[in-house]
């Protein structure tokens, strides 16, 4: 995988709206605002894209202005990496502007970009894995950096701050806490800290035994179900297919998955499908091992654990429950194509090489 630079102090960033364009509404002012706050904070430089701003409805309906955004962050050789605003439903919906543009794929190529998101982002994160760049499920704008309360939740600037390092290897530890999701995004909430609950799961084995290794792939539960289905979109499966969006079931040999449910919380039956559906893609038949988020306000904790238990039991499947990724918050980050060991025995996890490239 080619590897992006770490980020220094003083580096331009791009905020992108790849999928929904709430980012752009007026009702979210005090949330951009403190989002490019906390940039500057970082020591970061904010670049907003041309279309960014543009609102729910006019992205909606355009697509292309979404993916020319990706396209000139990476053209553009005074960025030095890329967030992603927010998630979605509809992200695969810029693929085809991305995909059929060499000189995008060039510049992907030729200038490896950090590139940070989670939810939806999961397509262009697949999209970034097939041209061959590590990307990072992890932190967005609106969810980490707007953070409504005094500061950003301590866990998930932690995983901000490792954009700036780039240490031999990372342990992945649990956060001793965890958050409810906010109900109230409007202006008066901006100094309201989020309700706080003490972990009490930590990591948790559901099956497995010594340790395994393997490279990560994965990301949102709803959004690989989404490109294996008609579901949600009529077209969405033909756009997966016809850009390899998901890897051949050969590609899952040997790999990590890892695996986290949207804030749509689906109920059990259709989690329940949702797995079903990985594994006749042969996607669950063929992993070393998956490691699964924690479920947003731990709603449907038991069970999805009970399901994922009762759903890979023939295949003895080891899995790692309830890791920090995802839709819950607090949130770390995943390296796509990292080296990873898991210590079942420990219920531990740990990257086992460097996120970015060497200096």
């Amino acid at each position: 995988m080619l590897k992006p630079a770490p980020l220094h102090v003083g580096d331009h960033v791009a905020v992108v709206s790849l999928s929904s364009g709430t980012l752009g509404e007026l009702t979210q002012q005090h949330q951009l605002n403190r989002g490019l706050k906390r940039m500057r904070q970082l020591g970061l430089v904010p670049v907003m894209m041309p279309n960014a701003l543009k609102g729910r409805l006019i992205l909606q309906q355009r697509p292309e202005l979404r993916a020319a955004d990706l396209k000139t962050a990476f053209l553009d050789p005074s960025i030095r990496g890329v967030v992603a605003a927010i998630g979605g439903d509809d992200t695969y919906r810029t693929v085809p502007f991305l995909m059929a543009d060499e000189q995008f794929k060039t510049a992907v190529r030729r200038s490896p970009k950090l590139f940070t998101g989670f939810s939806d982002t999961t397509i262009n994160h697949l999209m970034f894995y097939q041209l061959g760049l590590q990307t990072f499920y992890g932190p967005n704008f609106l969810s980490d950096l707007a953070e409504l309360g005094p500061t950003m939740l301590p866990y998930t600037t932690k995983t901000w701050q490792r954009y700036f390092e780039n240490p031999q290897q990372t342990s992945i530890i649990s956060s001793p806490v965890w958050y409810d999701e906010r109900t109230n995004f409007s202006e008066s909430a901006q100094e309201t800290r989020r309700m706080t609950h003490t972990e009490m799961h930590h990591y948790e084995v559901l099956r497995g035994h010594g340790t395994i290794s393997g490279t990560l792939l994965g990301g949102c539960l709803d959004s690989f179900y989404d490109l294996l289905t008609t579901t949600r979109y009529p077209d969405e499966r033909q756009v997966a297919e016809q850009f390899r969006l998901i890897p051949c079931a050969a590609e899952w040999r040997g790999k990590i998955l890892f695996i986290e449910t949207s804030d749509e919380q689906p109920q059990p039956d259709l989690f329940k499908r949702m797995l079903q559906r990985m594994r006749q893609a042969e996607i669950l038949t063929n992993v070393a091992a998956v490691i699964v988020g924690k479920p947003q306000n731990e709603h449907y904790y038991q069970e999805y654990r009970q399901i994922l238990i009762d759903e890979t039991a023939d295949l003895k499947l080891p899995i790692l429950y309830n890791i920090n990724f995802g839709h819950a918050f607090p949130r770390t980050a995943l390296p796509y194509g990292a080296q990873v060991c898991i210590d079942f025995e420990q219920a531990t996890l740990k990257i086992l090489e460097p996120w970015f490239v060497e200096a």
